[in-house]
């Protein structure tokens, strides 16, 4: 059996992003790649495929596609795939995400931590900076206010030489000049 790394990975990196785009058909077409190349690939079962059809639920707001996916939680999602890209807690980024969209901000808490716990796994993934960003928003949402301002500024710092007109991140610095 093939090994889905690296075009694997890469092909669910771009199915994640067409789902967070709004595409879901081209994500679905991705998955559906994915799933008939490696249908016996514990990588891409467990982790690859649950990411692609969480960030298309994340996008259409789709809360019960959201719950069903949510309580699963792949044995390998720590694993590291490959040695020149890394998927590795993507799909604990998005169920950070999906548990904010469903209100589930201690769940949230815990999904965006423990990306920012493995630095050495997430590496220079864009996850690991966007984690701070999923902190400082639950904790926004849950009333610790002091913890928030903190994440804030955690990702405002790793983000000061960005380019200003970035929308995340001028949304993230609108985010935190609210009282």
């Amino acid at each position: 059996m093939k090994h889905p790394c690296p075009s694997g990975v890469v092909i669910a990196l771009a199915a994640i992003a067409l789902g967070l785009s709004g595409q879901s058909a081209a994500s679905a077409r991705l998955a559906q790649e994915l799933n008939r190349r490696f249908p016996e690939d514990t990588v891409v079962q467990s982790n690859l495929l649950p990411a692609i059809i969480l960030a298309s639920a994340l996008q259409q707001r789709n809360i019960t596609r959201l719950n069903q996916q949510l309580d699963a939680h792949p044995p390998y999602e720590l694993g590291e795939i490959s040695n020149s890209i890394t998927f590795c807690l993507y799909l604990s980024y998005l169920r950070g995400q999906a548990y904010l969209v469903a209100n589930r901000r201690a769940e949230a808490d815990a999904e965006f931590q423990a990306v920012l716990d493995h630095p050495g796994l997430v590496r220079n993934a864009p996850i690991g900076a966007l984690a701070h960003l999923g902190l400082a928003r639950a904790y926004a949402t849950s009333d610790s206010a002091s913890k928030s301002k903190v994440a804030y500024q955690d990702f405002l710092a790793l983000w000061k030489d960005a380019d200003p007109d970035v929308p995340i991140l001028r949304q993230a610095r609108a985010e935190y000049r609210k009282p």
